[in-house]
C-alpha cells in the first residue's frame, strides 16, 4: 500500500486531542514524520505514543501558538532537527459561544489570537523555509462559523473567516514557488467538550422536549449525524498530499452538507 506522505515532515498544532490528534495519527500512518505540537505536554506525549505504537515516527514540540516567539522557536528547532518542513497544519483554535455584545475587548483579542494570529505566526515562521525548499503546504482549520452565521460565534467566526483570505493570498503570491495553502472547514464535530456543552443546554431548558439538543443538531446535518475527528483527518491527508498538487487557495467544507443546505436556502 502506498503511503501518500512518505518522507514528509509535518507540523500539526493543537495535536494533543480531537482533530489534531486524529490528523497526527493519520499523517503518521501515511508515512509522515509528525511534529506533535500542543500547549499541554501530557496530551502531546499521548498522541506521540499512539503514533509510535502504530509504527510511526514523530516528536513533541510544546509551545503556545499564540506566542510569536514560541512559534518561531518551535519552527526553527523543528527545521534544524529534521532538515526540512513540508507540511504545516495550523489546527489550533476554539471558542465558547457568547453573544457579540457580551464579548469584551480582551475576550475578543483572546479569541482572535488563538484562531487567527496563531496561524499567521506559523505561516510567517515556516514560509521562508518552504520558499528555500521551493515546496511546502499549509493547511488551516477554519469552521462553518467562518462561512455562515453560527449563534454566539461572531468573534470566532470573524477570525476563522480571515483564514480563507490569508490562505488564498499565500496560494496566489507563492504558488509559482511551490507553495500551497488551503483551508478546511469542519462542521459540528462530536467531541467530549461539544457533547458536554449540548447536554448542558438540555439541563438549562425549563420545558421538556421530545428531542435532546444533540438529536436536534444531528437532524440539522443533512447526512443525519455529527462529524468525527477522523472525517476531518481523512480530508486533511488528501489536501496536504501530492495528490492535491493542483489544489491551492481552496476552502473545503467537511460538514455533511450543512454549507450546501444553507447556501440553497
Amino acid at each position: 500500500m502506498s503511503k501518500r506522505l512518505e518522507k514528509k515532515i509535518a507540523l500539526i498544532t493543537a495535536a494533543g486531542a480531537g482533530i489534531g490528534r486524529a490528523s497526527a495519527i493519520k499523517f503518521a500512518r501515511e508515512g509522515a514524520r509528525v511534529i506533535v505540537n500542543d500547549i499541554n505536554v501530557d496530551l502531546a506525549e499521548q498522541t506521540l505514543a499512539f503514533i509510535i505504537e502504530q509504527g510511526g515516527q514523530g516528536e513533541v514540540m510544546v509551545a503556545d501558538v499564540t506566542d510569536q516567539q514560541a512559534v518561531e522557536k518551535m519552527v526553527k528547532q523543528s527545521h534544524q532537527a529534521l532538515g526540512q518542513l513540508d507540511i504545516v497544519f495550523c489546527n489550533a483554535g476554539g471558542s465558547l459561544p457568547s453573544a457579540y455584545a457580551e464579548v469584551s475587548d480582551d475576550e475578543f483579542e483572546t479569541i482572535y489570537a488563538l484562531n487567527f494570529r496563531s496561524v499567521h505566526y506559523c505561516i510567517k515562521a515556516a514560509l521562508p523555509i518552504m520558499l528555500a525548499q521551493q515546496s511546502g503546504t499549509f493547511l488551516c482549520t477554519s469552521s462553518g462559523a467562518g462561512i455562515n452565521y453560527s449563534p454566539g460565534l461572531a468573534a470566532y467566526g470573524a477570525a476563522k473567516a480571515g483564514l480563507t483570505s490569508l490562505a488564498r493570498s499565500i496560494a496566489v503570491e507563492y504558488g509559482s514557488q511551490g507553495i500551497r495553502a488551503n483551508v478546511i472547514a469542519p462542521g459540528p464535530i462530536e467531541t467530549p467538550s461539544l457533547r458536554a456543552w449540548l447536554d448542558s443546554l438540555d439541563a438549562k431548558q425549563t420545558e421538556k422536549t421530545t428531542q435532546s439538543t444533540y438529536q436536534q443538531w444531528c437532524e440539522h446535518v443533512p447526512v443525519g449525524r455529527l462529524g468525527n475527528a477522523d472525517d476531518i483527518a481523512n480530508a486533511a491527508v488528501f489536501l496536504v498530499s501530492d495528490e492535491a498538487a493542483f489544489v491551492n487557495g481552496v476552502l473545503l467544507p467537511v460538514d455533511g452538507a450543512i454549507h450546501a443546505k444553507l447556501s440553497s436556502a
